[in-house]
């Protein structure tokens, strides 16, 4: 008998595609039509990249499965207790240090403010968060270097600090009062919060987290990858049609324009803080100064739209603009001590 199954329809098949890797695949492909002699090492480029990576790339997407395995999560309610100033302090590190997305975030962050924990707590985890975890201290340090690795590690913890204690000191201008919107349903489609709990760090005895480890691993592995791929594509076209002279006139030097330009540059222009760390190194080659690295790395995190929408969908219009005002006021003093520290 014939088979007369509905076939998939075209606009179904479309949607089910990766729109990263499509991309992915293109980019070869639209170089070999205009320009053959570039297809080639632009793209042997961007694998060999991907293989001096690959060490970095396991070790953050094991570091990530162990921790949602074991539930560590359940750790970070911890620093919203206790007196104000001790909550900024451990918020800020606890940001700085998690592994945790922005969506996932959002309806823990949603009770926290509900039950009335300050403002100035939640404003330091907020701007820290995006900035750091164990995957992107791996990408960054294979990518550009340990030392900036660390560097941009100290300074989203600092850039937490900073917000925090700002707010805390200002909790009494109304930019700051009644900082909630009126919503009732602030999930994202992540499931529940995964801020319950204790954690088990041996997990591999429950077949339960054995399965949120592989699955864990496997999606960021997954994502990694297809960002990290795109990226040193990119960075090959940048590198090998972007005069270096060009970078080093707009945004090299020791002063503080390059600086100020590349924050307020990498607040609209990032979009994934993974696939920024080959094209900010690819503009070092080119001549970017640290500091200005620095700021757009930083500057760019906060505002990127996972980071901007977990923010926006809790609190009011006043209190989000405060948000990014922070940030890129201590994305660019981070970038001018960065090249003072550096030149």
């Amino acid at each position: 008998m014939a088979d007369l199954s509905t076939p998939r329809s075209m606009p179904s098949l479309w949607n089910r595609i990766d729109r990263i890797w499509l991309l992915v695949a293109a980019v070869p492909v639209v170089i070999a039509l205009i320009d053959p002699t570039a297809a080639w090492p632009i793209a042997s480029g961007a694998i060999g990249a991907l293989v001096h990576t690959a060490p970095f790339i396991l070790f953050a997407v094991a570091a990530i499965g162990y921790l949602k395995a074991t539930g560590a999560e359940s750790l970070l309610a911890r620093a919203f207790q206790g007196r104000e100033a001790r909550m900024v302090v451990l918020a800020a590190l606890a940001g700085g240090l998690s592994p945790f997305c922005s969506c996932e975030v959002i309806p823990f962050i949603a009770a926290l403010l509900a039950a009335g924990t300050p403002l100035s707590a939640v404003m330091a985890f907020w701007l820290s968060s995006p900035l750091m975890d164990p995957a992107m201290f791996a990408i960054t340090a294979g990518g550009i270097g340990t030392g900036f690795a660390i560097g941009k590690t100290i300074a989203a913890v600092a850039l937490g600090l900073f917000g925090g204690f700002a707010v805390m000191a200002m909790k009494a201008n109304p930019v700051f009062a009644d900082p909630l919107r009126p919503v009732e349903n602030r999930g994202c489609g992540c499931g529940p919060s995964p801020f319950k709990g204790a954690p088990v760090w041996r997990f591999w005895n429950d077949p339960a987290r054995r399965a949120t480890f592989f699955e864990a691993a496997r999606s960021n592995l997954i994502f990694l990858g297809k960002w990290l791929a795109l990226a040193y594509l990119l960075e090959g076209l940048m590198i090998r049609y972007i005069p270096a002279d060009l970078i080093g006139g707009i945004l090299g030097g020791s002063g503080p324009g390059p600086v100020i330009l590349a924050g307020l540059v990498g607040a609209p222009a990032y979009l994934n803080g993974y696939a920024a760390v080959p094209l900010v190194a690819g503009l070092m080659e080119q001549g970017m100064s640290p500091g200005a690295a620095m700021a757009f790395v930083l500057a760019g995190g906060v505002s990127c739209i996972p980071a901007a929408v977990a923010v926006w969908a809790l609190v009011k219009p006043r209190v989000f603009a405060a948000y990014l005002g922070l940030a890129l006021t201590g994305a660019i003093v981070a970038g001018l001590l960065w090249n003072a520290l550096n030149f």
